[in-house]
């Protein structure tokens, strides 16, 4: 029966909508890959549906129903095999607000079978974009992504954290970026991407969650699996302002979901702070290591530090799995906040406390859980691996007291590096943990000028994770010498050359 014309009207100038509630909802395939539901298009069944606490599969019919939530986001799992269509931003469109205004966003999921979904393939990772500003956004673009636009081949990229600095209103430009990219894009929220104001951990994230997506969600490939967490415990008016661990809610979601991965995935998990740093709570720690001891291939990405390291937990850090924990904590696309010097291209220098230029990661994923780590400097050659730092000019037979310095971007602890001096025998270097005389130098020039030499000074060195030294011989003739220093990583061989001269001294 057609409804009466008072009931059309009164439907036609209702303010607004019923609320929705997305705990209910459908997945179905998509098979003109339009992102909508068209006649024929058929439901999909055991498609895992979660608010980051609890997982549900869809029925036969493709549609799922979560109890009762209180989490803001509901997601799917997408799984291995198909893509995701996406939002009108270009980020992928996996979630929906918990509850909404009206049916249409509490829309079905809609996914698309992938023909050749590779085991082996790259992933994008940058960390910590931090922009304050719209300079600071086209700094990134310049900076970061231009470079890679149709010439990276990864299918898959994420953001660990600190997107903007403190600035929600530019997740729109840097959205913006790094879909021009190409792949789906996944971030991780950091400590500066927490509403100001906020007066809990639960409203803390309010401008990610509607923006960005959930806090804590899961992507599945044919080899690799990717789980984003939120590690920031926020503490509003309390010093610390937050503390880094995980919710009850995230611990339930990994619980419930980690046993169900088949054992010979990797098994990715991506946080913002380090597992590692100092306002980690040690607690949660112990409590992660339990679940991801059962995990036989598990690797954690990290950002937050402005600096760049590789952990392997071990028995004597509380880990008890099979094999040590890799954790590579990826250096700073913005560097040092974007600070220093500006090159003719007018985009700050920006090397991070540790000697790093600013730059991103790539992981490298291959079947059976194996994996690599690379690191990228900005606006640079791949082979850019080692920086050096060697004195210009000694007395010839002086005692040798003065060395070369050899900063490996993504050196650890045990990496041999050696050096040689016009190309005679190889010879190993010690590895130290003193601060880059390369920023050293930065430091003083930034010191001894009378005016600004960039917006923000160079950050002030500290000890680096990846530095080696060695002593430079001086009992050779007088005149120049080249020195070179190699290592190799992920079974490639760098190499960096430096040169320095040998001259008498009267008394």
């Amino acid at each position: 029966m057609r409804p009466s014309l008072l009931t059309a009207l009164l439907l036609a100038c209702a303010p607004f909508a019923a609320a929705a509630s997305c705990v209910e909802g459908a997945v179905f395939l998509d098979s003109n890959g339009n992102g909508r539901q068209n006649a024929g298009e058929k439901p999909l069944s055991g498609i895992r549906v979660s608010d980051g606490e609890r997982i549900v599969s869809t029925g036969k019919d493709g549609r799922y129903q979560l109890p009762g939530s209180s989490q803001p986001n509901i997601f799917i799992i997408k799984p291995a095999g198909y893509s995701a269509a996406k939002r009108s931003d270009g980020l992928p469109d996996i979630w929906r607000p918990q509850a909404g205004e009206g049916a249409a966003q509490c829309r079905a999921f809609a996914l698309q079978p992938e023909k050749h979904a590779p085991s082996s393939f790259q992933a994008l990772l940058v960390a910590d974009s931090q922009t304050s500003s719209a300079l600071d956004v086209s700094y990134f673009e310049r900076d970061i992504i231009e470079p890679l636009r149709g010439k990276h081949q990864a299918r898959l990229g994420m953001t660990l954290g600190d997107i903007t600095n403190d600035d929600p209103s530019l997740y729109p430009a840097l959205t913006k970026a790094v879909t021009s990219l190409g792949v789906p894009w996944l971030h991780v929220p950091g400590n500066h991407d927490m509403d100001l104001g906020a007066s809990s951990d639960a409203d803390s994230l309010a401008s990610f969650h509607r923006q960005l997506g959930p806090d804590t969600y899961a992507w599945e490939e044919a080899s690799m699996v990717f789980i984003g967490l939120d590690d920031i415990i926020a503490q509003p008016g309390q010093k610390p302002a937050y503390v880094g661990g995980l919710r009850e809610d995230q611990f339930a979601f990994l619980e419930a979901y980690l046993p169900t991965i088949p054992k010979d995935k990797l098994v990715v998990l991506g946080f913002h702070i380090p597992l590692f740093d100092h306002v980690y709570r040690a607690e949660d720690r112990a409590r992660l290591f339990k679940l991801l001891e059962q995990v036989p291939h598990p690797l954690i990405v990290s950002g937050h530090t402005h600096n760049q390291s590789q952990k392997f937990w071990a028995a004597g850090d509380g880990w008890n799995g099979a094999k040590p924990l890799h954790e590579y904590n990826v250096g700073a696309a913005c560097g040092a906040f974007w600070s220093g010097v500006k090159d003719a291209q007018g985009i700050p220098d920006t090397t991070m406390a540790d000697g790093t230029p600013n730059g991103y990661g790539l992981l490298n994923i291959r079947p059976q859980g194996q994996y690599s780590v690379e690191y990228r400097v900005a606006r640079a050659p791949a082979d850019q691996q080692i920086a050096l730092h060697a004195p210009k000019v000694l007395r010839q037979g002086a005692y040798p007291a003065w060395g070369i310095y050899a900063n490996v971007f993504m050196g650890y602890e045990g990496l041999p590096v050696e050096f040689r001096v016009d190309g005679g025998d190889w010879q190993p270097m010690k590895q130290v943990k003193q601060a880059d005389p390369r920023l050293l130098v930065e430091n003083i020039a930034d010191d001894l000028a009378k005016e600004l030499r960039g917006y923000d000074r160079s950050p002030e060195a500290v000890p680096s994770s990846h530095l080696w030294r060695a002593a430079l011989p001086t009992k050779l003739s007088e005149g120049e010498h080249a020195v070179e220093v190699r290592t190799t990583l992920n079974g490639v061989e760098y190499r960096s050359q430096a040169s320095y001269r040998l001259q008498t001294a009267q008394p």
